[in-house]
């Protein structure tokens, strides 16, 4: 039986005279997660994708795993094409689902009549699909309120189609459809949950991560590699720019108050991101900054970090609390690695009472002491691209 996918577009069916871009940037994306999976042709109609394996070769299953997580895609359904015919229907109904109606207690049968030239209702089909299944699986009680399978019949232009239950897709907008960003990613959890979040709104991500060797292990640095590449399970294929830091932070601790270290080493990390959002072409930095949760970040401590670029600065934390960012974490597959106990840069010569009300006149003066520009440039140029991908 010609087993399928089909995929239902979210929010994408509300745009206007440019949804066509949006739905190209979406099949772009689909057919990139099917590399190496086999021959499948992948087509739009009335905001459904289409995803059909062209012979005995494609990978439908892990092609379906895959596809639950494209941003773009509200549910997705494994299912059966059929002739547009009342008793094709039927029989498609019973081969296919056959498994799931003798497992199930009870069923119903619900029709989508997209192509309104079809002899019959929808409720007609329903009723006829319903009561040819009864007979075929006597065992299986009708209950249209609360059954155990729901057998779903679409109509559409080109043929018929019959599934079990949609499973809940990845939603959002598809990736590289709202432009391009850097996103500051550390070993931590949240920093992984932030930049699922931005991608989520269709936004393509640049990790970046600053890197203190030998305060800092190589296992740290692995540890951030991998927590990129479960992120291009969503996000697609990334390239991690990895930055020297080391020379920075020596320089902050052997020539500033130990009170601000850290909120040195943030502008300094924000200067280098937006040196890399440029030459990317990105247009905005993404943080896993959360209001309170560490001295950081307060409303003045990042005001002084955010006061060294005029890119906009993308939060999506910055109101959630630790437990709600933790069941995110869980859910993506980032949270396990995230707690492996190698320590990011962020925790080198962290101070012991630090600054939690500064201000940005404050930080311009003790900054003086150092050769701002230069440490940037010296750090820039030594970053070390990786590509990450979780399909290889």
């Amino acid at each position: 039986m010609n087993d399928m996918i089909l995929l239902k577009q979210g929010e994408i069916v509300l745009k206007g005279l440019n949804k066509r871009s949006f739905e190209q940037k979406l099949l772009s994306n689909i057919r990139k997660r099917l590399n190496g999976l086999g021959n499948f042709d992948v087509y739009s109609v009335q905001s459904t994708v289409y995803v059909e394996p062209q012979d005995d070769g494609a990978d439908v299953d892990e092609a379906f795993e895959r596809l639950r997580k494209v941003f773009g895609v509200v549910a997705l359904s494994r299912a059966a094409a059929c002739e547009k015919d009342k008793d094709a229907i039927v029989a498609c109904a019973k081969g296919y689902l056959a498994e799931q109606m003798r497992g199930a207690r009870s069923f119903k049968v619900e029709t989508k009549r997209s192509d309104k030239a079809f002899p019959m209702t929808s409720i007609q089909v329903s009723q006829y699909v319903g009561g040819e299944l009864s007979e075929a699986f006597p065992d299986v009680e009708v209950d249209v309120h609360e059954p155990e399978l729901t057998v779903h019949v679409e109509i559409r232009d080109y043929a018929a189609y019959v599934h079990a239950q949609p499973t809940p897709g990845a939603g959002g907008m598809p990736v590289g459809s709202n432009g391009r960003a850097v996103t500051l990613l550390s070993g931590g959890i949240d920093s992984p949950v932030s930049t699922y979040m931005i991608a989520k709104r269709g936004v393509k991500l640049i990790p970046v991560h600053f890197f203190s060797f030998p305060y800092t292990s190589e296992l740290a640095k692995q540890k951030v590699l991998d927590l990129a590449t479960l992120l291009t399970a969503y996000c697609g294929d990334m390239k991690v720019e990895i930055v020297p830091f080391t020379h920075i932070q020596e320089e902050i601790r052997a020539k500033c108050p130990e009170e601000y270290f850290t909120l040195v080493m943030r502008r300094f990390m924000m200067r280098i991101a937006a040196r890399i959002a440029y030459r990317n072409g990105c247009k905005a930095i993404v943080t896993g900054e959360n209001l309170g949760q560490v001295a950081s970040q307060t409303m003045e401590a990042m005001a002084c970090t955010q006061a060294v670029t005029d890119l906009p600065v993308l939060q999506p934390l910055i109101g959630m609390d630790k437990e709600e960012i933790v069941t995110v974490a869980r859910r993506i597959g980032t949270f396990d690695t995230s707690i492996l106990p190698y320590e990011d840069c962020c925790t080198v010569f962290t101070p012991r009472h630090p600054k939690t009300k500064p201000s940005v006149a404050e930080l311009v003066e003790i900054e003086k002491a150092l050769d701002v520009e230069g440490l940037v440039n010296e750090a820039v140029a030594g970053t070390e691209r990786v590509r990450v991908s979780c399909f290889e």
